[in-house]
């Protein structure tokens, strides 16, 4: 992995068709949606509207929302939700509504796992599709607050007591999300309704997941089997999240290198110890930057390409 350099997009490189890795392109909306989200004083009007910026939940139902008009996207009664099932979820809801810019989940599988940078396998296929996973801190719920206010709601309404079998859960969910999306007003949105302010996203899901590219200035390797990178002949561990992935490796000087899995920095590497380290962490993190009914998630590292108006980064455990 030592001298091999990958000759693809120069590093640092924007999306193809100039979109950012964390800003959404104002261009995006039409111009009557964004002068309504402009004219409320919420700081989520300045940066999570611009395309779907979807919060996520899991207590025995998967729900997932759009974080500006409150949207309710998916309410799924599942059985257990693990990675596989999750990722079905997932993929359906891109392929009706687009993809979003960022996706922000709780710390608990499958969002996350104790891996380097908190990386689980639905997060690496996030990250393939050019998604932000962002986490909020452990054991900080406020840090997603209008989701939690939601499935509070949605579990008063819905599940106290639970329904006698999942189908007929299902039929509650449904009902609740159709009220919930078209006939419930929200002050937070100036007394009108999620589906009123909701726009798709302009992002479709692709179908085949792309690989990762990399720029010429980056040694590239192969994460083999067991998550060890191959370094002059010696193994050094990453992570099994993984596997028979390619990674990036950036020199910073002679001895330190910055880790890339698609354009996410995830871990440092010491070249003379042999040693994957944690990248290190700004401590301060801009609250200003938090949405209207949510707090500041915890720093964590960005995509490589930043633009001044941030909208998220990726939250490790």
């Amino acid at each position: 992995m030592a001298g091999r350099q990958h000759h693809g997009r120069d590093a640092g490189a924007g999306r193809p068709g100039g979109e950012a890795q964390e800003t959404a392109a104002h261009a995006v909306l039409p111009p009557a949606v964004r002068r309504r989200r402009c004219s409320q004083p919420s700081m989520v009007c300045r940066f999570q509207g611009l395309v779907p910026h979807w919060g996520w939940g899991t207590h025995g139902s998967t729900h997932i929302s759009d974080a500006y008009s409150r949207y309710l996207l998916r309410c799924q009664a599942v059985e257990k939700t693990d990675s596989q099932r999750v990722q079905a979820i997932f993929e359906a809801a891109f392929r009706e509504h687009g993809m979003p810019e960022a996706i922000r989940s709780d710390n608990g599988a499958p969002f996350a796992s104790r891996a380097i940078a908190g990386l689980s396998r639905l997060a690496v296929w996030w990250m393939k599709l050019e998604i932000v996973p962002e986490r909020i801190a452990a054991g900080h719920p406020e840090q997603n607050g209008r989701h939690e206010r939601m499935h509070r709601t949605l579990k008063q309404e819905t599940a106290s007591p639970p329904a006698a079998n999942r189908r007929a859960q299902q039929r509650a969910f449904d009902c609740f999300r159709r009220e919930y999306n078209e006939q419930r007003p929200h002050q937070a949105l100036a007394m009108q309704t999620p589906s009123v302010l909701y726009v798709p996203s302009p992002r479709p899901y692709p179908g085949r997941v792309p690989e990762p590219e990399y720029g010429s200035a980056m040694l590239v390797g192969t994460v083999r089997q067991g998550g060890v990178l191959c370094w002059k002949h010696r193994n050094v561990f990453l992570t099994e999240v993984l596997d028979h992935e390619h990674v990036g490796l950036l020199p910073i000087d002679g001895r330190f290198f910055t880790i890339f899995f698609a354009e996410f920095p995830i871990a440092r590497f010491d070249s003379h110890r042999l040693a994957v380290l944690p990248l290190p962490q700004d401590k301060d993190f801009n609250r200003d930057e938090a949405g209207e009914g949510d707090e500041s998630p915890s720093p964590a590292p960005h995509p490589l390409t930043e633009l001044e108006e941030k909208v998220s980064g990726m939250y490790p455990v």
